[in-house]
This record gives structure tokens, sequence and C-alpha cells, in this order.
């Protein structure tokens, strides 16, 4: 299915850092590329950067029913209640979309409020920066990423193969299809978990002056610490059952991993460190 057929209209709502570089990436393709976002300095700077067409700060009826597919960069909070205020202005068959980080907790209810006659299918672009706000917007950061698109019993073929496209087109190299249960578990794990452990060993230390000191090891793996507080907790709530799984499990391994080393085990740490590089490999094919 090609993306939107003749209809090149899309309207981003939200225009941050993942929704600045997919306006980025569609103006490229030849898109007409449109915008609401809450700050009138996003606006200027997008208007100013021709990262968009047009944009505003207003809910403007006719921008929102001109068109087809709208992409949802919004706090799974804020994304509801746009949805419950604003699905009125849609035009009959719109596809929506979105990049939010969990789906159980957003994509159920959003299908289960929605009007009859439009379609929402949820996308995960496994993309991003330890920065935001569009004046970060890249849309390299695309290219050669993952993008999950996640589907339930309520979407339809077209729509599903349309998110797909759409993935393609921004340049992810691999296209994957979970449930939103599969999703949120495996969210929990390589991303929110991740982002704990880097949280965790900001805040373990406050020796000053360890920018000093460090070497590449300890800026790869805290990289990510550099977080959006308001962003990351509600995801991190939102997705509580899950993240609480996968903490307990890292919890078991490294008290293994402390237990050998307080036991002078040398053979147990050399398995578990056999064992990361073997699955450490994978991700570098």
């Amino acid at each position: 299915m090609k993306l939107l057929n003749n209809d090149k209209t899309i309207l981003i709502v939200g225009l941050g850092l993942i929704g600045g570089s997919y306006a980025r990436a569609l103006k490229k393709l030849g898109f007409t590329v449109n915008a609401i976002t809450r700050s009138q300095e996003t606006v200027d700077y997008a208007m100013q950067e021709g990262i968009v067409d047009y944009a505003t700060n207003r809910i403007e009826p006719k921008l929102i029913a001109g068109a087809k597919l709208i992409v949802f960069s919004l706090y799974p909070h804020v994304f509801m209640a746009w949805l419950k205020e604003n699905q009125k202005y849609f035009s009959p068959g719109t596809i929506l979309t979105d990049v939010t980080g969990v789906k159980t907790e957003v994509v159920y209810p959003v299908q289960e409020m929605l009007r009859e006659d439009v379609e929402f299918i949820a996308a995960h672009p496994m993309a991003g920066r330890e920065v935001y706000g569009v004046k970060n917007s890249d849309d390299a950061i695309f290219h050669g990423a993952n993008y999950i698109v996640i589907p339930t019993e309520k979407n339809t073929p077209e729509a599903i193969a349309l998110c797909e496209d759409l993935g393609r087109l921004l340049g992810f190299s691999t296209i994957s299809r979970l449930t939103p249960q599969q999703h949120d578990d495996m969210i929990a794990f390589l991303s929110q978990l991740t982002h704990c452990i880097a949280v965790s060993l900001m805040t373990c230390n406050d020796s000053e002056d360890m920018q000093k000191y460090t070497g590449d090891s300890f800026r790869d793996l805290t990289r990510i610490a550099r977080i959006n507080d308001a962003m990351w907790s509600e995801l991190f709530l939102m997705n509580k059952e899950a993240l609480l799984k996968h903490m307990e499990q890292f919890e078991k391994e490294f008290h293994r991993l402390k237990d050998a080393l307080k036991n002078d085990d040398a053979e147990t740490m050399r398995e578990m460190m056999r064992l990361s590089s073997e699955r450490r490999a994978l991700f570098d094919k």
C-alpha cells in the first residue's frame, strides 16, 4: 500500500525531538507537513527552519480535518486527553499513529474511545537522543534503527501496511510487529530498565569532579542518564508491572555476580562474562 496514495498532507501533533524528526524526514520526501504543538517558540523555530510547511499552537479544525494521516508525539496522558477533546474534527477515514513508549495502557483505551470511522494503529520508533525538543530533531536518528508496529484485532490490514510503509519511508531498517503486551514487556527490559540503571549509576556516587577522570565505558553506559524526568517517570509508572519484573531479574543477576566476587569464584564471573559477550555480539551484526 502506498502511503496515503495521492494525499500527501500529514499532520504531526507534538513537535518535539521525535515529532520534529518525523517532520524533517517527511518534508524531504515531498509531503506537506503541518503541525500542532504547545509552544509558540517551537512553532516559530519550526517555521523559520523549514521543518514544517505550517505550524500553530492552537486547535484549528480545518487543519485537523485536512489530514488523512496524523502522527501523535505526545506524553500518553496528553495524547488521550487531546483525542477526547478534538476527535470531533477528524475526517472520516483518518488514520492515527503515535510514537508513545508504552502501549497496553494507551492502545486499548484509545481504540475504545475513538469514533468508528477513524483508526488508530500504534507504532514505536526505537530511536532518540539524550536531549529533547525540536531544536535537537534530526531524521538521521531513524536510519538503521528499529521500528515496531503494534496492531490489535481492531486494526485493518490496510492501516497496518500504511504504518509499516511509514517506518520504511522514515529510514528504519527493521520493521517488527508485537502485541501491546509483548511490546511493553520487551521495552521494560530493553529501554526502561537501561534508563533505570543509568540513573542509579549517576545517583549512587556523589564524588566531585568525576567527569575529569572517567573513560569511555562510564560515558557510554550513562549517556541516557540525561533524562526527561516528566516523560520517563510517566512511562515507568504506566508499565510498572513489567518494569518491576525486569528490575528484579537484574537484581538477581547482579547479586550472583556480587556473590561470586565475595567468594573468590572466578569461574562463575567468567561464565557470566562469556555469556554476556556472546549475547552482546549479536547486536553488532
